[in-house]
Order: structure tokens, then sequence, then C-alpha cells
């Protein structure tokens, strides 16, 4: 496994730009299988989770090209189903993606426990209902075995607005027939992503953007050539880059239009940030100073669906949260084991307070100082490496593997900013 060595303390400049929306580029992969044409996609990050979920459809017989640094082109012409190989199906929670195409195109598979990050309870049971409102029958041995002679459109509410199980739904949906209407759907921007290839591809979608999907079934689904937008996740972790580091960056052709609620909670932290044009500008020279709520109370930044503050972006606003002067409650409401990860940050000087599994309490400012600390998942990973990069002196950071599965060429890109950082393997 690699291991990032960081030498924190020194301030970066310049222009870094967000790779293509990485919670897009899986769900858009796996709906590739549902054309016997060829698809490209565009803007497509060229991170581990990308290479796995191609390998398990390679192993379906399914053929990717890349074409350039970040087009890929999916000829799913030669698949057939079958089996999904547990060993690589565990290794993302990516896998479950591919139940919806396979089950609208074959009828039937057979899909192993998914894996990804530990970050607490990630149920099944709102891709397992939708299925079965389609018309498919579901059984349970070691994973799931799913099967449907047909699928037939239905009226859903999803019992949570799952972005997975809402993506799963709509694949399954756009081949099924007649007319589907999924409520309480999730509407991030990777969500509309996907229903906009669909519709490239042939399919009928209406409501994209909100939480009511309309989708008139087809019978088959063509090719199409479509670009992933932009990642509003990896642009809020350069915003707790910024700060960290002192920083003045310019994030350039950022999703200006996805990052309202994004602005919102940074801004309660203190965090300088103004859209030009395109491009956002984050300044991070001065010390950020906590924005208190009316007649003094604790502010509060806290997650939810969208288009509330990201679930993903909660372990960079704590550690935003230990240069800002003032003290912030952080509530991370959907994963009951995202905020243990604080205990690293603690042993790099932050003080934080674990109030229970979901929320954390942070007082600020902290002097942060280098430390040996591992990387638990992908999101926690980045927010300690901003705190290494920020921190007085060393720090070594093992399991980067797990940053690398959700960013690209992370160490290029941040040392292309005047980063002290080296990638060791």
């Amino acid at each position: 496994m690699p291991t990032l060595l960081v030498t924190g303390g020194h301030e970066l400049s310049g222009t870094i730009r967000p790779a293509g929306n990485k919670n897009a580029a899986l769900p858009a992969l796996a709906a590739a299988l549902m054309s016997a044409e060829p698809v490209t996609l565009r803007n497509v990050p060229r991170i581990r989770d990308v290479h796995t979920l191609l390998e398990i459809m390679e192993s379906l017989g399914a053929v990717a090209t890349w074409r350039g640094p970040s087009t890929v082109v999916v000829d799913a012409q030669g698949v057939n189903a079958g089996n999904l190989d547990p060993a690589l199906s565990e290794r993302i929670r990516a896998s479950i993606l591919l139940a919806g195409p396979l089950l609208a195109r074959f009828g039937s598979l057979s899909l192993p426990p998914p894996g990804g990050d530990v970050i607490g309870r990630r149920r099944l049971d709102s891709h397992i209902l939708a299925f079965q409102a389609l018309g498919a029958k579901v059984g349970f041995s070691r994973g799931l075995e799913i099967d449907a002679s047909s699928l037939s459109g239905a009226n859903m509410f999803l019992d949570e607005p799952s972005v997975t199980a809402t993506e799963n739904a709509v694949m399954a949906a756009s081949m099924a027939g007649g007319e589907t209407t999924i409520r309480n759907a999730a509407c991030e921007p990777h969500v509309q992503d996907l229903c906009h290839l669909l519709n490239a591809m042939g399919a009928r979608i209406r409501g994209i953007g909100s939480s009511t999907l309309v989708i008139d079934g087809v019978s088959s689904l063509g090719g199409a050539d479509y670009a992933i937008g932009p990642d509003h996740i990896e642009t809020g972790s350069f915003i707790g880059l910024a700060v960290l580091t002192r920083s003045l960056l310019v994030i350039e052709r950022a999703p200006v239009e996805h990052l309202d609620s994004i602005l919102i909670g940074f801004r309660r932290l203190g965090v300088d940030c103004r859209v030009e044009g395109r491009d956002l500008i984050v300044d991070g020279r001065t010390e950020p100073v906590i924005q208190m709520d009316a007649f003094g109370h604790l502010p509060k930044v806290d997650d939810g669906p969208w288009p509330a503050f990201p679930a993903d972006l909660t372990s960079i606003a704590v550690v935003t949260a230990t240069r800002a002067r003032g003290s912030v409650l952080v509530h991370e409401k959907m994963f009951e084991s995202r905020m243990f990860f604080t205990d690293k940050l603690v042993s790099m000087g932050a003080r934080i307070i674990l109030c229970d599994p979901h929320r954390v309490v942070v007082v600020g400012p902290s002097e942060l100082h280098g430390a040996r600390v591992e990387s638990p998942d992908i999101r926690a990973g980045m927010a300690i490496l901003i705190a290494a990069l920020g921190a007085k002196g060393e720090s070594r950071i093992r399991n980067a593997a797990q940053i690398e599965r959700g960013y690209e060429r992370i160490d290029e890109r941040l040392a292309a900013l005047g980063a002290k950082i080296e990638r060791i393997d």
C-alpha cells in the first residue's frame, strides 16, 4: 500500500481544476452495459474505483478502451449475464450499480455483497424494494439473486432518498414496460448526470433534478457521447485545502451551479469564497472566524439529502474548522462510523470532542503538528492529508490507496501548487 510523505506548513498558490465527478462516472460506466452500441464517456477521473469497476465489467465481456487521459469508450455488445466476481465486487461499493443495468438488459443476475468504505451500515433494502416494485424476484444466499422475465413500470416511493438505489431504479425502469414514477428520489448532481446520459442513449426520463422522476420505458438503448460534470466534492475538498495551508487558490471550471449549500456551510466556518464566472476563488490567508448563530448560539454544520450540505464533505468541514476561531458542531447524520477518524486529527493537535458516532464539536484554532496516521476511507483520508499539509513538521499517511480511490493523481496535482508531498510505494 502506498504512503504519502508530507512536509506541512507551506503556503500554496495557483490554479487547480476539479476532476470529473467520481460518483457520476461510476453509474455512467454501469449504464454503458445497457446498450449493445459503444458509449463514450468524457471527463472520467482515472481513479482506483473507476479502474476496479471497469475490471468487473470486462470480466462480464465488456471492452473498455481509454482514448486520451480522461475519455473511455465502453463496448458492451459481448456482455453476457452472469455472476459477478466476488473478490472484485467486495473492493468497491459501486459494484451494486451493475444490478439495474444487468437486470434491465438480461432479466437476471447474481450479485455478491458489495464492498466500499467502512463508514457505518450501508443498507441495500431500498434497492431490493425498487426491483421488487418493478416485478423482480429477489432471493438471498451469500449475496442477491435477482430474476425478472420482464420488468413492468410502477409507482414507487423509496423508503430513503438513497443515491445508488435511485440510480439502480432509474436504470432498471428505463427498459421496463410502461411508465414508472419514483418518488423520494435522490437528486444529487451525479444522479442528474446519469439521467442525462440515459436520455442521450434514448431513455425517456422527466423531472431530472427533482425528487420525483417519471420514466417511460423503452425497449432498447443505443450508444452516446457524454461528458461527466466536475466533482463538487473535490471542489469542497480544495476549499478546505486553501484554508489549512493559508493559501489563495483558484478552483477553475468549478460546478458553481451545484455549490450553494456547500458555500453556505464553509461560510459558516468563516471561509472567504467568491464566484467569478466559472471559477471559485478561495482566500485562506486570513484566519477564519466561526459565524455564531443569532443570540450567540453555537452554530452547526450538518448534512442531508441534496441539496443540503453533502455527507461526503463533513470530514472536510471538520478539518477546516480546526483552523477557524470559535466553536462549531458538525453533525453527520447518515453514517454512524464516519466521525471516528477524528482521533487522528486529535493526535495531530486538533481540539475535537467526539460527542457520539454522529457528532463532534471542534474548538479552534489549533496548531497542528505532523504525525504518523492512516487513511481509513476516501473522505477522511483527504481530510487527514489536508491537515498534514497545514501542520508543522512531517507526516506519514499510510494506506493512501484509500485516498486514491476517489482523488485522481492527488500527489502530483498538489505538488503543482507547491505542496511538499511524496508518494512512496
